[in-house]
C-alpha cells in the first residue's frame, strides 16, 4: 500500500526503524556519490517530508522529527514541511548531531546509511554521541529505501563519449597525469567517486542527474596509467567502449563495493570532500591502506583548457541570443499582466531550444517575482507560482548545458509600466558597482577568492547592506555548474575554496546581489575566466575576461552613482554584447538588441 501522506510517512519509517533496533535515523540529500543534485531514486528526504531544496537534512527519533536547513531555505521550508510533524531547526546554529545529543534519550542507537553521509561526518558524530551515551551505527540497506514502494529506480540512460576537441585533452592524457601524482605520492591507487570527476577524467557524459551531464559511475585509478570503470552495463555502449580503449576496464557498477577487497595491501588515496563513509569502512574491511588525499582531478579540471576557454565562448554566445530574446519578450508580455513565474521560465527553456543544441538546463530557473526574488535560491513549483506583477522587479537565474560549455546567468529587470522606486534603483546601482569593480580588478598571482569577495560587496557596506551568499563559484565545461575548488565568498565561511588560489584558465561566477525581504531581490550574475592581466607588473598579475553578453536593464541604473570608469565600463561592455549577439539576431529581436545596447 502506497504512503500518500508526509504523516504516513513519518510513521513507516519509525515502525521500520523499531524493527531493526534503532531508535532514530539520520535522513540527508545526498547520493552515494555526495553529489550537489541527485537522482530521482535519492530524493529520499523529498519523499519523507516534501522539503524540495538542494541542502537539508533531517532526523527521525521514536517522538520527536526535525528538520535542518540553512539561512537559503527559512521561508521554503516552512512552506514544505508539516511545522506538526518536525521541528524546524537552523544551521549552523544547530546541526543534525548535535541536536541528536542533545535530544536523544542515554542509550539511543541511532542508525545512518554510511553510503550517504561522509566520513568526517561520521566520526565526529560518533565521537559527540559517545560523550552523551548514545551510539551510532551504519544500516544495512537504507530503511527509507524497505518503505518506499514506489521509489524510481537509478536511471539506465547510456553513457556517451565527450569529444576530445571539445575537451583538449585525451582521457589517456589524464590518466597519465593521475598516475603521476600516484607515483610522487607513493600511493597504488585512488578512487575516484565524484561524477563530474569520473566524467571529467575518461571525457565521459551521461543523462543520469537532472542539470548535470554524468554516469552514475566509479573510477579505481591505478598508478600504472590504467583505470577501472564501474558503471551498470546497460549504459555502455559500442562507442563508449571502443573510446576507452583496453586500458580501461568496465565493471558492473553493482561490483564496486566488493571489489574493493581486491586492493588488500595497497595504499589507496580517498578524498574525504567526495568519498562516502562506506567506502572507507570497505577499504579498512578488505585490508587496504587508506590515505586521506585530495582528488587528483579536481585541480586539472578546474583550469580549463583552450579548447574549453573557446567551447566555453561559443556556447555563451548561442545563450546570450536565447536570453537577450527572451528578455524582450518579457518585456512586451509581462506588463500586460498574464505571465505567471512557470509560464516565464518555460518560454526562457523554450528560447534556448531554438539554438537547437541545448542538452539541458545547467541547474532548475530560478524564475523569481516581486517577493520571491528576495529568496536568493528560489525554486518555483505549481505550489509556490505567482503572476509575474506589472510595476515589480523580476529576477531569473538560469543556464544551459551545452557541449562545448555550461552557462550560468542572473539578470534582474523592471517589468512596466511605471517607475522603480528611487531605494530599488539605487540598491540596483550599489549591486552593478560591484559586479563592475570585480570584472575589473587585478591581482597577483596565488590571490585567493576570499582576498577579492568584498571588492563586490564595499559599495552596499557602505550604505549599511550587504548579501547572504558567496559571490562567486567555479563552472565545469559542460560538466557541473557549481565547480571546485575555486570559490569567490567571505572567508572563513560555511563553504569551501575561499582559500584556493585563483588560476589562469579557471571560470567562475561574478554575481553580488541585495534583497529586501518580502518585496523584491537583486542580482547581477556574468562568467569569468581567470586570464593573465594586460598590464605591465612587478611580477604575474591576473584578471578576468567576460564572458556573458546579454544586456543589463539600465531602467535600474542612476548614472550619477557610477563613476567614469564605471561607465566605460557599462558602455564597453554593451558594445561586445551588440557586437557578439547582433550578427545571431534579425528584425525586431535585432532592433531591440541595438537600442539596449546604446551609451549610458
Amino acid at each position: 500500500m502506497l504512503m500518500q501522506t508526509y504523516e504516513a510517512r513519518l510513521d513507516g519509517l519509525r515502525k521500520e526503524l523499531g524493527k531493526r533496533g534503532l531508535d532514530g535515523f539520520v535522513i540527508p540529500i545526498s547520493d552515494e556519490h555526495m553529489s550537489e543534485y541527485v537522482g530521482s531514486y535519492a530524493q529520499r528526504l523529498k519523499w519523507l517530508t516534501g522539503f524540495g531544496g538542494s541542502a537539508g537534512s533531517a532526523v527521525v527519533l521514536k517522538d520527536r522529527a526535525a528538520m535542518f536547513t540553512d539561512g537559503r531555505y527559512t521561508v521554503q521550508v516552512r512552506e514544505q514541511v508539516d511545522g506538526k510533524l518536525y521541528d524546524y531547526e537552523d544551521v549552523p546554529a544547530t546541526s543534525p548531531a548535535k541536536w541528536i545529543a542533545e535530544t536523544a534519550p542515554e542509550g539511543a542507537t541511532i542508525g545512518y546509511d554510511a553510503w550517504l553521509h561522509g566520513i568526517e561526518w561520521a566520526e565526529s558524530a560518533e565521537k559527540l554521541f559517545a560523550k552523551k551515551g548514545l551510539k551510532l551505527v551504519p544500516v544495512d540497506g537504507n530503511p527509507i529505501d524497505a518503505i518506499w514502494d514506489d521509489q524510481p529506480e537509478p536511471s539506465v540512460a547510456e553513457a556517451a563519449p565527450h569529444d576530445e576537441k571539445l575537451a583538449g585533452r585525451s582521457s589517456a592524457d589524464k590518466r597519465a597525469e593521475v598516475a603521476d601524482w600516484l607515483k610522487r605520492e607513493g600511493y597504488d591507487a585512488t578512487v575516484v567517486t565524484a561524477l563530474d570527476s569520473v566524467a571529467w577524467l575518461l571525457n565521459m557524459r551521461g543523462k543520469d542527474v537532472d542539470n548535470t551531464p554524468v554516469a552514475l559511475s566509479y573510477v579505481l585509478a591505478h598508478a600504472d596509467g590504467t583505470a577501472e570503470l564501474f558503471i551498470a552495463p546497460e549504459k555502455v555502449t559500442p562507442a563508449l567502449a571502443q573510446h576507452l580503449g583496453n586500458a580501461v576496464t568496465v565493471r558492473p557498477r553493482a561490483q564496486f563495493e566488493a571489489s574493493l577487497a581486491d586492493l588488500k595491501g595497497k595504499t589507496v588515496a580517498v578524498d574525504t570532500n567526495h568519498a562516502v563513509a562506506g567506502i572507507f569502512h570497505a577499504l579498512e574491511a578488505g585490508g587496504a591502506k587508506v590515505v586521506r588525499d585530495g582528488d587528483p582531478t579536481i585541480m586539472p579540471k578546474a583550469i580549463k583548457t583552450p579548447a574549453e576557454q573557446q567551447g566555453h565562448r561559443d556556447a555563451q554566445a548561442r545563450d546570450g541570443v536565447a536570453v537577450s530574446r527572451f528578455l524582450r519578450w518579457l518585456g512586451i508580455e509581462a506588463p500586460k499582466g498574464g505571465v505567471d513565474e512557470l509560464a516565464a521560465a518555460a518560454k526562457l527553456r523554450e528560447f534556448r531550444e531554438d539554438c537547437g543544441i541545448l542538452r539541458d538546463a545547467s541547474f532548475d530557473t530560478i524564475s523569481a517575482a516581486a517577493g520571491h526574488a528576495a529568496l536568493p535560491h528560489y525554486k518555483v513549483d505549481e505550489d509556490s507560482n505567482i503572476p509575474i506583477p506589472p510595476s515589480s522587479i523580476y529576477l531569473v537565474d538560469s543556464g544551459g548545458q551545452y557541449d562545448d560549455g555550461t552557462t550560468d546567468i542572473t539578470r534582474t529587470v523592471w517589468i512596466g509600466p511605471g517607475e522603480p522606486s528611487a531605494e530599488m534603483i539605487e540598491r540596483n546601482t550599489r549591486v552593478l558597482k560591484g559586479h563592475i569593480q570585480l570584472a575589473m580588478q587585478y591581482f597577483p598571482d596565488q590571490t585567493t577568492g576570499g582576498a577579492l569577495d568584498a571588492l563586490a560587496r564595499m559599495h552596499l557596506w557602505q550604505n549599511g547592506v550587504d548579501y547572504g551568499h558567496g559571490t562567486g563559484h567555479g563552472v565545469g565545461s559542460y560538466l557541473s555548474v557549481h565547480e571546485g575548488p575555486q570559490r569567490i565568498s567571505k572567508p572563513g565561511g560555511a563553504f569551501p575554496g575561499t582559500e584556493t588560489p585563483l588560476s589562469e584558465g579557471m571560470i567562475l561566477s561574478n554575481e553580488p546581489g541585495y534583497y529586501k525581504p518580502g518585496e523584491y531581490g537583486i542580482r547581477i550574475e556574468n562568467l569569468v575566466l581567470v586570464v593573465e592581466a594586460p598590464i605591465a607588473s612587478e611580477g604575474k598579475y591576473l584578471g578576468f575576461e567576460t564572458l556573458t553578453f546579454v544586456p543589463l536593464d539600465r531602467t535600474l541604473v542612476d548614472k550619477t552613482l557610477l563613476t567614469e570608469a564605471e561607465i566605460g565600463w557599462w558602455n564597453s561592455y554593451h558594445e561586445q554584447v551588440e557586437a557578439i549577439l547582433g550578427p545571431q539576431m534579425e528584425g525586431e529581436d535585432r532592433d531591440w538588441l541595438k537600442e539596449q545596447c546604446a551609451p549610458l
